[in-house]
This record gives C-alpha cells, structure tokens and sequence, in this order.
C-alpha cells in the first residue's frame, strides 16, 4: 500500500509542476518519465527510522531555520529527484553558508549557470512536493 501511496503522490507532483511550467510534448513527456521513475524508486526505500539521512537534510536540520525531521526529510526527497550527489553536497553548502548561493548565482561561469538551473529545478520541486 505504501508503493501506491508514493505513486499517487508522484503523479501529483508531476501535474503540479507541469502546471507550473509548461513545456513542449517531448520535455513534458521526459519530465512525467523522470517523475514516475523516482516516484517508483522513493516505493522502495522508504522505511522509517531506517534510512540515513542526506546531506540536505542533515544541513536542514542543523540550520537555525531547521529542526523539522518531517520538512527536512521533505526536502531530501525532493533532492533526490532532481539533484545528483555531488549537486546535494554543494547546495547544502548554502545552508551555512548562503552568501555561497548568492556567489553562485552571480558567477558569470557556465558550470555554475548549469548548477543553478538544477539549483532552481530542486527548489521549484520541493516547494511542490513539501508544500512551500
């Protein structure tokens, strides 16, 4: 029942951000293909108290914003979908040190372009899916 449960609530995510940002057939094809296949993934391995938390949410949590394992978690989630291992240890960076966010954001260097477009995509995502 859990799987269906994360299934449903893929899907819902996926409608919810293809709502937000419209795209052409074959990108929004990608994107639901994407979705679905994390949806999928997420089934398997949510087990409570067994799974070691990631970088976002170990920085969430030791944030003076943070503190909150459902949200913190939340927002894990939503980088595991769209944030590679080494995107996550660099955007959790941002929680300590934010000036490294804005550094980032004014960098003229395509490298950091590509990663803040995947910076935005992650937060886009986890407003989405942990509800703002």
């Amino acid at each position: 029942m859990l799987g269906r449960g994360m299934m449903k609530a893929g899907k819902r995510l996926a409608r919810e951000i293809a709502s937000r940002n419209p795209r052409t057939g074959k990108e929004a094809e990608q994107m639901k293909s994407f979705l679905f296949a994390a949806a999928t993934a997420a089934s398997f391995v949510v087990v409570p108290g067994v799974a070691a938390a990631g970088p976002i949410e170990r920085a969430c949590m030791a944030s003076d914003r943070g503190g909150n394992r459902s949200l913190c978690g939340c927002i894990q989630q939503a980088a595991d979908m769209t944030l590679s291992g080494g995107d996550q240890k660099r955007a959790a960076k941002f929680f300590k040190d934010p000036e490294a966010a804005h550094a980032t954001w004014v960098s003229q260097s395509k490298s950091d372009d590509a990663f803040w477009e995947r910076y935005k995509s992650f937060g886009q995502t986890a407003e989405a899916y942990c509800g703002g």
